[in-house]
């Protein structure tokens, strides 16, 4: 029997879907900013590509400008997608698929403190350090290090959703459709239960 396909709130999908958009587009020209200066663990046959870190930084600028909302939509109207103490309890429970949502909520948590720590990390960064092969500065060791985390959430993330909501939960993450009580117009409505509930 085909599962039933969820309903996402249209604020978290235009958050997700953006955040998402920007934040693969900096993890791209993340990893080849490093196949074109550093290099030390690998490295791919391509050719250096001109400016590639300062179209790094455009994408992490405005990821990190897309970033808040998420984080905040996510810490408040969204915490029961992030990792608690009961789906901690619950990554050892085999029933109903317990297991594969706590990986997810996992994986949303430690994606969003590994992108709040790339995009703070990213802004200490000096253009000059990596066109002049100075790899050693502690900023860009913290840079790369969230970059991996962030690349193994998302492999995490996409698969944890599908063991746990299977094509049903990312055809709803990707659908247009808007119920009429989730319109734009209510967003605000939305934003202002956090304050309400706090």
């Amino acid at each position: 029997m085909a599962k039933a396909q969820p309903y996402q709130p249209s604020l978290l999908r235009f958050l997700h879907g953006i955040s998402a958009s920007l934040g693969i587009g900096a993890i791209v020209t993340a990893a080849l900013t490093y196949n074109t200066y550093d290099g030390r663990w690998g490295r791919l046959p391509l050719p250096p590509i001109a400016d590639i870190e300062g179209l790094h930084g455009t994408f992490g600028l405005f990821f990190l400008v897309m970033l808040l909302p998420l984080a905040l939509y996510s810490f408040y109207l969204g915490s029961h997608r992030l990792l608690s103490i009961a789906a901690l309890r619950q990554l050892g429970n085999q029933q109903a698929g317990q297991t594969w949502r706590s990986l997810h909520r996992l994986a949303n948590t430690l994606m969003l403190l590994a992108a709040g720590l790339a995009v703070v990390s990213g802004r200490q960064i000096k253009e000059e350090w990596l066109p002049a092969g100075e790899f050693h500065h502690v900023w860009y060791s913290v840079h790369l290090a969230a970059w991996v985390v962030m690349v193994l959430c998302l492999g995490l993330h996409v698969a944890a959703a599908l063991r746990s909501g299977g094509w049903p939960l990312i055809r709803s993450m990707l659908s247009w459709q808007v119920r009429s009580s989730d319109r734009p117009q209510a967003w605000w409505s939305q934003v202002q239960g956090i304050w309400r509930r706090s």
